[in-house]
Formats: C-alpha cells, structure tokens, sequence
C-alpha cells in the first residue's frame, strides 16, 4: 500500500462527482457532442480548446497540452497539495476519508521525503545525459531512432559510472545515506560497508506512479558486458513492483486526448523503448518492468481500458508469459472486463517496427488483437495432439475446469459454452453415439444412496453436530484467514482475490472482506488494533474465536501458521491458490453433473472428479507436509 490514499478510495471519489460539474462551476463550458467545451482556464485565449469528458473522467486543454482528472485540476487551478484537492473532493462527494493514526502519519511523513529525493535524483539523472559523460549514452539513443527532442517527455537520464556520484550529489543536499538506501538509490553492502550508488553507467528510464510523480527507476547498461542488462529499483514504500506499470502516466494522457468516439487501445508490451516507441506513436503503451503481469497490474488495467491488448513476443518464452498472464486473468474477468492478445510480425518488437515501418505501420499490427476465450482455446488445443479419444477428453475436461475457474457465474457460464462449442467445432462430421452407461447409473445411485444415508441419521445428537459444522468454518479456510488476523500483509500479492473469493469459505467472507478494506486504508495495524476495527464493523467476538479453534485443525495442511516474513507470505499463498484451484473443480464437477444428460458422456465427469478428489488428497499429505515441488498448477 502506498500513502494514505489508495486508488480504490481515489476511484470511489471520481465514481461520485462528475468532472464537468465540478470544473464548470470555475469554467463556463457547454455541451459539444459527448464533450464538454469552453475557454482554457490556463491560457488566454478566444477559441475555445479545453475540454471535459465525463466518461473518462479527464480534462484535456489543447492550448497548454495539460491534462488529468479532478485532483490534478484542483492542484493545477487552486494550487492545492494533492492530500488537499483529495480532501476536498472527498467531502463534495460525501466520502469519509480514511483515518491516519501517528504511525501512519510519521509513514507519510517519510514518503514524502523518499519522494523528494527521488525527484531531484531524476533531475540530476536528467542533466547528466547532457554531460560530456553522457556521450555515448547520446549516440545509444540515436541510434535507437529517438532524438534529443524527446527526451525531456521520457525524462530519460544517465548515471556515470563513477560509485559515488549520486550519493555525493545528494548528501551535498542534505540527504541522509540511509534515506537513499530507503529511497532504493543506493546499496548497502551486507559486510556493512558505506553505501554506494545503486545506477552507474546506465541509460536511466524514471519509474512514475499513476499521477506522474517518480517512484523509482530502471536503468540499461552501456556496458555489454554488464551482469544484467537491465536492472530495476527494488521494493520500497513508495514503489510496489507489482501494482506499478512503466508509463501509465504517459498512456493516461493519451487515452485522455483521443476523440469521444474513438476507441484507442491500452497495449502492455515488454520493454522500457517498446513502451516509449508505442506512445511516441500515439499508442497508449505500459510495461510490467520484468516482472510477470500480477492481479493488481491488471486491475489498474481495467480501470483505464474495458479490453487491455497484451502484447509479448511471439518466441517460446512469450508464449510462456502469455499463458501465465492467461492464467491470472481468468478468475478475475468479469462482464465488461477482459484482455486482448496481440503479436507484432517478424520477431519484431514495437521498437523496431517504429523505427522501421514508422508509426502507422506499428498502430496497424497493434489493432490486429485476438479476443481472450480464442486466446485460451488455441493455448489449450495446441498443449498436444489429439489423434485419441483419451487427449480429447483431456481437452474437454481442462476448457471446462478452466471456464469454472472464473470468478463471475454467467460469464463462466458463457465462457463453458464458448470453448465447448469451439471443441466440438474441431470434428464438425463427428456424431458420437455417447451413453451414461453403467458409470453413469452407478454415480446417480450412489449419490441417492448417500443422501438417504444422511437423512435417516439425522437424531438429535447429530443434528447438534451438524449445526456446530454450519457455523464453523473449514480447517484450512480458518486456517488461511487466521494468518491474516495475525499478520494482514500475507494477502498483499492476493489482495483482489481475497477481496472477491474471501478465504474460500462464505462463513469467512464478511472477516475476508474487512481485511481487505483495512489493508488498504493503512499499512500497518497491531494485533489488539486490528481486532477492536473488526469488532466495530460488526464481526462477533465468537467469530474471531471459530477462525482461531477451527485452524488449529488444519495441522500439516498450513505450515504457513509456524513461519513469519516472507517464508509465510509464500507458503499462504500457495495454500491460498491450491484452494482456489480446488474451488474450480468444484464448480466445474458441479456443472458437468448437470450437463450429463445433454452430453450423455460421464467420462468427463468422472475424470473431474478424479482430478478434484486428488486434489484434496494432495491439500492434506505431499503438500502440507512441506513438498513444494509437489504442489500443482493451473492447467496449462
């Protein structure tokens, strides 16, 4: 989490006021189309080129080339700090703001410092490239194909390969050599020696948030010799590889710019230059910065664009990223919500098409996209070769266990009958003959046979019993949502997924949902704290009491109980997603039992259960008992 505000709030304000009402009560605008229009409030001028679209929730004013939502025209108009324009807003729209204990103020206080040193470390970075130092860092970017015109709008940069250079620069200023290390630009040695500067010899590329405030940095190295070729800035407070995308700020004007009845897209591509190459183009380009795509890029994704295209190179390695981003995606689509695929001809990257088709060659290969579910059907038709009956069924039972993965029933719905028509289009002369057979009556009568079973030991002693297993919930679940109680970061690389699927328990969804709403109003609350907000949202004391009794049955099944710090993020996410996955096959268990008489095929229903009950079996023993290398993965 990072400052007091996250984007959730900041989303909730923006959903609550509309822009044109806000700026029209300072500038005079009317009615153009689907735009709002009138006189810049920056400029002079007699033609009106300011302009207000409530849709996107951005102004755009042509005469200054300024543009942003609300709070960037509070602090542009009124000069108003963000944390005020914030707070302004949040009372005009009847949002109450989310509470700063003195911890979390002294936390702000500290951010607001790393950031001060960041930006004026993006500044020297900036002049240095215009240094004698920075002449083959120049003649790179050249030869790139991106004048000196354009660097400025990147804010491009060079770190000499002196080891103290920047310190230097900067303590000079006043900094402290530990801020610097906080702030991600200098490296402390683990022999405890003096700190030195984490850049040397590189092309510097300023990392900004979603406001355009630097939060970090990537550099390429000039060296071809280097040991990496590129080397980003590690976590800190102020920058979360995960949430963050290179060049959202940028895109965010972008989009902004483009006419009410355009559709422009929003592509993430793989690199610092294809991202430029792309918004040099007028495409709205980010990058995830070498890491894999995570729930939370994603989600910044979707609040910009309906249908972000996903461009990656079209090697074995791209593929590889792609299906992993496909596998992410999958439980959080939702109707309206969904990503495109894209590949660039050639082998090429975005780069090099600008370079050397030019930009309308580069808009056109990015406009050829490949909807999700085609995307996710080709992947899984293409796993392996199905000249048998045995790897067709294997393709039949992974689309259906794959539609079940998602969140949303009607699009999981939808998305069960998309890929199965798709599979059966495969053999379109093909008329099997398939019966329920044996297996088929067996399975109904055994089901019968077990509820009978149920209903006719119903006595009192077991109704009791039965009604102490209702409120209580699963082992596991509590178990997972008692690490939670204890240490809330757990959830933080699976925060929008706890958020929408709670614990894996509905007993645990309302504890789930807190959580999360705690997590991001505040980074850090102890234990005793933690509770008491729990308590006053309505959650019961005997609740709290449940989740810890019930987890202690969960024994072997969450070592993540008996580690700390990273050990236990990792082993509570890995239990987290083992039990997403199981609820998949559930519901695709579920669905294809329903479905039995229309296909008249029990194979792919015993196959799916098979997959799930093994599944459970693997929860409790090779897993649990501390075998990573056991632990299964979505299908792919």
């Amino acid at each position: 989490m990072v400052g007091r505000f996250d984007e959730r709030f900041l989303e909730e304000i923006k959903s609550r006021l509309r822009p044109s009402d806000v700026i029209g009560r300072t500038v005079k605008l009317r009615k153009q189309g689907r735009e709002y229009v009138g006189l810049s409030p920056f400029n002079k001028e007699k033609t009106p080129s300011f302009y207000v679209n409530d849709d996107k929730g951005m102004f755009f004013d042509f005469s200054s080339g300024k543009t942003g939502d609300l709070i960037t025209f509070l602090q542009e108009t009124e000069r108003l700090s963000f944390s005020e324009a914030v707070e302004r807003l949040a009372g005009e729209a009847g949002v109450p703001l989310p509470a700063l204990d003195p911890r979390g103020a002294e936390q702000e206080r500290a951010r607001q410092g790393l950031a001060d040193w960041l930006e004026l470390a993006a500044q020297w970075f900036e002049a240095e490239l215009r240094r004698p130092g920075g002449r083959e860092a120049r003649a790179y970017l050249e030869g790139r194909g991106l004048p000196e015109a354009e660097w400025s709008r990147f804010r491009l940069g060079f770190s000499p390969s002196g080891r103290t250079a920047l310190k230097d620069y900067l303590v000079a200023k006043g900094a402290r050599p530990g801020e610097l290390v906080e702030a991600g630009l200098l490296v402390a040695p683990e022999d405890g020696g003096q700190p030195y500067d984490r850049f040397r010899d590189r092309i510097i590329f300023p990392i900004l948030d979603v406001r355009g405030r630097v939060v970090s940095f990537g550099g390429r190295a000039m060296d071809p010799q280097a040991r990496a070729k590129y080397l980003n800035g590690p976590e800190t407070v102020v920058f979360h590889k995960g949430h963050q995308l290179y060049g959202l700020s940028e895109a965010r004007k972008i989009l902004a710019a483009a006419k009410a009845d355009e559709a422009p897209p929003l592509v993430v591509v793989e690199g610092y230059m294809d991202v430029i190459a792309c918004q040099r183009a007028g495409i709205a380009g980010v990058a995830a910065m070498g890491t894999a795509l995570g729930e939370d890029q994603m989600e910044v994704l979707w609040r910009h664009h309906p249908e972000p295209t996903i461009c990656l190179d079209g090697d074995r390695a791209g593929r590889a990223a792609a299906g992993r981003v496909i596998d992410r995606a999958l439980p959080l689509l939702k109707p309206g919500k969904s990503l495109r695929f894209a590949l660039v001809e050639g082998g090429k990257d975005p780069d090099d098409v600008l370079r050397e088709q030019g930009p309308a060659a580069l808009r056109a290969q990015l406009a050829r996209t490949t909807p999700f579910a085609e995307a996710l059907f080709v992947r899984e038709r293409d796993a392996e070769d199905l000249d048998t009956p045995e790897r067709r069924t294997a393709l039949k039972v992974r689309l259906r266990k794959l539609a079940a993965t998602i969140a949303d029933p009607d699009l999981a719905a939808a998305y069960k009958e998309d890929l199965l028509a798709r599979f059966e289009a495969l053999w379109p002369t093909r008329n099997p003959v398939y019966t329920v057979g044996a297996a088929g009556r067996e399975l109904s009568r055994a089901r019968w046979d077990r509820r009978k079973a149920v209903l006719a030991g119903a006595t009192a002693e077991t109704k009791d019993a039965t009604e102490r297993l209702r409120r209580a919930p699963r082992a596991l679940p509590a178990a997972l949502a008692q690490a939670a109680l204890r240490d809330p970061s757990v959830i933080d690389d699976a925060i929008e997924l706890v958020g929408r699927h709670g614990f894996g328990d509905e007993k645990l969804d309302q504890l789930a949902h807190e959580l999360v709403r705690l997590r991001y109003e505040t980074d850090h609350l102890e234990l005793e704290a933690l509770q008491r907000r729990l308590l006053a949202s309505g959650i019961a004391p005997e609740d709290l009491a449940r989740v810890e009794r019930e987890s202690q049955r969960a024994g072997v099944a969450a070592p993540f109980l008996k580690e700390s710090g990273a050990r236990a993020r990792q082993l509570w996410r890995q239990a987290f997603d083992l039990l997403m996955q199981l609820e998949s096959l559930e519901r695709a268990v579920e669905a294809a039992a329903r479905d039995l008489d229309r296909d008249r095929d029990a194979t792919t229903l015993m196959s799916l259960k098979a997959e799930r009950d093994h599944l459970r079996r693997l929860i409790n023993s090779d897993w649990a008992n501390g075998d990573e290398a056991a632990t299964p993965v979505l299908p792919h």
